[in-house]
């Protein structure tokens, strides 16, 4: 019999918050980001539920090639978007033959397109650094780089991109948009791509041309002051496992690697199938909150390699075999994370490779406590 730990990935809720991304930007195309192994939900599920997608967004030329393949195979010609361009003049001819759309933030990157002969020619999305500083043309240099682009032949479209840095924060995008507005106008006919979830989902003003939904897709919400619920998402992964020994312990009794966690009085405690090499954050403390049965638990001590400990002492008919919520369904990835002092997206990518992975079709049973309320 196999470890009892495994990650559910409902395919009917990654093509619900797809349909809504679409939903909310009517005007819009919509590139999927689908980086990181679809950010841990593996690239050739999440591009089988969502066959409508306009496109995809990647950062690794494989990944944008394979993506490519499929595409013809399945007789699906959609673009794919390689988000930090190429890092060499082989990447960049293997964008021309593929078909793969490449992101142009720096000026080695137009060089390249200006030194090597493409037939056919690509499409590129030239990025301006609005105020996040990390990729893209600064505003001063952006004009100057699309008039470059605009005279190659190895280019044949070219669209104007943006990232924000605070859409899920109480800052905003005001000041990034009016940034990229003001250099953007040079160009009126040149279509754009600004909006990230965050984005997506609160200033339809950044929609334009492109929108590029990443984290709402696994339905994870991207805001600290709204539930994914409550925005309409539906969570897509669930990571799950069951309690393998139960120990009773005494007042005094210690937990774990460094004996971080002291009983204060009798207590039943549960060994769970997961630990930080199947992706639990290591740090996780210490009441971190944990579905035991459909009923809430927590997290006890030190996560182990393979193994954790969760309090069954509120909870007298748990016992071996009793299955175990990590994250997802009613227990929103976004919780954990904050308690783990981290972020979802972490969660979601760090999941291990051994960790076996199930599809859950749309409208299939769960098992207790997955589903939200």
């Amino acid at each position: 019999m196999p470890r009892p730990l495994q990650a559910v990935i409902d395919m009917g809720a990654l093509a619900s918050n797809h349909a809504l991304a679409k939903r909310l930007a009517p005007g819009a195309r919509a590139f999927a980001t689908i980086k990181a192994d679809a950010y841990g939900h593996g690239t050739r599920r999440v591009e089988r539920a969502l066959a409508g997608a306009d496109g995809f967004a990647v950062c690794e030329i494989e990944q944008a090639a394979a993506l490519r393949t499929l595409a013809r195979s399945a007789r699906r010609d959609r673009p794919v978007l390689l988000l930090e361009g190429c890092f060499c003049t082989r990447d960049l001819l293997l964008c021309a033959l593929e078909g793969i759309t490449t992101v142009v933030h720096d000026i080695a990157q137009v060089e390249m397109l200006e030194r090597t002969r493409l037939d056919p020619a690509v499409d590129v999305f030239v990025k301006m650094n609005s105020g996040m500083n990390r990729l893209g043309f600064a505003p001063s240099r952006f004009g100057a780089a699309v008039e470059r682009l605009q005279a190659l032949p190895a280019v044949r479209s070219i669209t104007l991109m943006t990232h924000f840095a605070s859409a899920d924060e109480p800052e905003g995008i005001a000041a990034q948009m009016a940034v990229f507005e003001a250099h953007a106008a040079a160009f009126p006919g040149l279509p754009r791509s600004l909006a990230n979830s965050a984005a997506l989902l609160r200033y339809p003003e950044s929609h334009a041309d492109w929108v590029r939904p990443g984290l709402m897709l696994y339905g994870i919400s991207p805001f600290a002051d709204r539930d994914a619920a409550s925005l309409g998402l539906q969570p897509a992964m669930r990571l799950e496992s069951e309690v393998i020994a139960v120990q009773a312990l005494v007042a005094g009794d210690r937990v774990g690697y460094a004996g971080t966690f002291r009983a204060d009085g009798p207590m039943r405690v549960g060994i769970v199938a997961c630990g930080y090499a199947d992706g639990y954050p290591r740090h996780a403390p210490t009441g971190t909150p944990v579905l035991v049965d459909g009923q809430r638990s927590r997290l006890l001590g030190r996560v182990s390699m393979d193994m954790l400990a969760v309090d069954l002492t509120a909870l007298p008919a748990a016992g071996v075999g009793c299955p175990v919520v990590l994250w997802g369904g009613a227990l929103p990835a976004e919780e954990v994370a904050t308690a783990a002092g981290t972020i979802a997206y972490e969660l979601l990518c760090a999941l291990a490779p051994r960790v076996p992975v199930r599809e859950q079709a749309a409208g299939e049973g769960s098992m207790p406590g997955a589903e939200a309320d």
